[in-house]
């Protein structure tokens, strides 16, 4: 019988929906011993607070970070920011945790992102104006798109302890992404702060001494965390105990499923842990919480048909509007994604629900059963409809790797318009029993503020 016990936690929206929170949480509950990021990369941003007042965004450190003796994985194929972990390193010391590196295992293979591949992500990002896509600016999709494009370029965290090599590597991306971006289009003049940005990216690309800087830079990283081979890592996974999961991003900003072309380059998806654990040898079966909040949230670019700007008074204390990821938006809870969500993701074991504290701040939240989108040819084969109010009651999903067929759903979702249930939900126990009806599944637990304590199972 298998003594290891594995949890997954997966947004089932766009983001930001309490990840953090709940993996600390759990970690603490089940006396985890390891927390394994198995997607995305360095664009994660999972908040956790202490009851002390502490806080930490968590980006490429597993969430449970705060906890002690708890060992983070990154395992192939999350994209490694090795300068951007040092400098996270450097905010957890001084919130208290002293030995974060020495506690953090990086898989080998692990692609890494480097100051070129982040150049170049906002140079392109920064020449689409308005048809931006929406980024977090540091190079992850960049990181992706270069590796599949030219797979013998691919700078892996095992390079770095081979400089020449890293050199040679560094180079070869700096001048291959300068060919491809030769003709890019810079903001218009009107466009100040684009054009000043843009230039300052360029500028990057342009600059062969970085390689070098930045290299000798990344030594106090390797130094301390040497690349961490399969036999370690299927050890790690095999010790008896309990691991977590920790998704980043949400199943709606899925690569392949979610709303083409305001998407992550990465899987967010129980087949993604799977694939981590079968890599390991690991045949346990898995248990996979959905997570998300009492209501929707969005950062950026993308369609978010229920967005109420009447709801941007609630308070976001870690989210802001600046930066490349844009406006944060937040909109009432929304059953067509969420069915969408669940559809994708396939059997779950239960769901996380975080800010059920909302209903303290609000006279309500409106649940959305549908949306009014007008008929046309390009859209009806992506949607459901009700046969007898003609309402969209939810999307379908093509095959994988149908980004055309992503893409009609975003214009759809671009084009709905809400139509809400009567009445408002006024307490956390109706939410919750509306939740559990619609979606089949039981809430595990539920979050009424912001740190562990606040979390209640039911």
């Amino acid at each position: 019988m298998n003594s290891t016990r594995f949890i997954s936690l997966l947004g089932l929206a766009f983001g930001d929906c309490g990840k953090g929170l709940f993996t600390d949480y759990l970690c603490r509950h089940w006396q985890a011993h390891t927390v394994v990021r198995f997607n995305g990369g360095a664009q994660a941003g999972h908040n956790v607070v202490l009851p002390d007042g502490r806080h930490h965004t968590f980006s490429q450190f597993g969430a449970a970070t705060f906890v002690p003796d708890v060992v983070t994985l990154l395992a192939y194929p999350v994209v490694v920011h090795p300068t951007a972990l040092l400098i996270e390193n450097e905010f957890l010391q001084r919130a208290g945790v002293a030995d974060g590196l020495q506690r953090l295992m990086i898989d080998a293979r692990c692609r890494v992102t480097t100051p070129f591949h982040q150049a170049a992500g906002r140079l392109r990002e920064l020449a689409r104006g308005q048809g931006a896509h929406g980024t977090c600016g540091v190079g992850v999709g960049e990181t992706v798109r270069h590796s599949l494009d030219h797979p013998g370029q691919i700078l892996r965290y095992a390079d770095l302890l081979n400089p020449i090599l890293a050199l040679d590597k560094l180079e070869v991306i700096r001048t291959t992404l300068l060919r491809e971006l030769e003709n890019i289009a810079a903001p218009a003049p009107s466009h100040v702060q684009m054009q000043q940005a843009f230039a300052t990216e360029w500028q990057v690309l342009n600059d062969a001494s970085i390689s070098r800087r930045w290299l000798e830079r990344v030594g106090a990283l390797t130094l301390q965390v040497v690349p961490a081979q399969q036999p370690l890592i299927a050890q790690r996974l095999h010790l008896p105990g309990t691991v977590i999961f920790e998704g980043a991003q949400g199943i709606l900003l899925d690569e392949w499923r979610g709303f083409h072309p305001h998407t992550t380059w990465s899987s967010i998806h129980p087949s993604a842990v799977e694939a981590v654990l079968a890599d390991a040898g690991q045949t346990a079966m898995v248990q996979h919480f959905g997570v998300l909040r009492s209501y929707l949230t969005r950062h950026g670019c993308g369609p978010l048909p229920t967005w109420d700007a009447s709801l941007d008074s609630l308070p976001e204390p870690h989210n802001g509007s600046d930066g490349w990821q844009g406006k944060f938006r937040r909109g009432h809870p929304d059953a067509i994604l969420l069915r969408y969500a669940m559809a994708v993701a396939g059997k779950l074991d239960g769901l996380l629900v975080s800010h059920l504290d909302v209903f303290d701040r609000l006279p309500g939240l409106r649940w959305c059963q549908g949306y009014e989108i007008a008929p046309t040819d390009a859209t009806d084969a992506t949607l459901v409809r009700d046969s007898t109010t003609g309402l969209v009651t939810g999307l379908r999903h093509g095959l994988m790797g149908d980004l055309g067929h992503q893409a009609a759903l975003t214009q759809s979702l671009f084009k709905a318009q809400p139509r809400y249930e009567a009445g408002l939900i006024t307490i956390p126990r109706a939410f919750l029993a509306r939740l559990e009806s619609m979606a089949n599944l039981p809430v595990y637990c539920g979050a009424f503020g912001p740190t562990f304590e606040s979390v209640v199972q039911f």
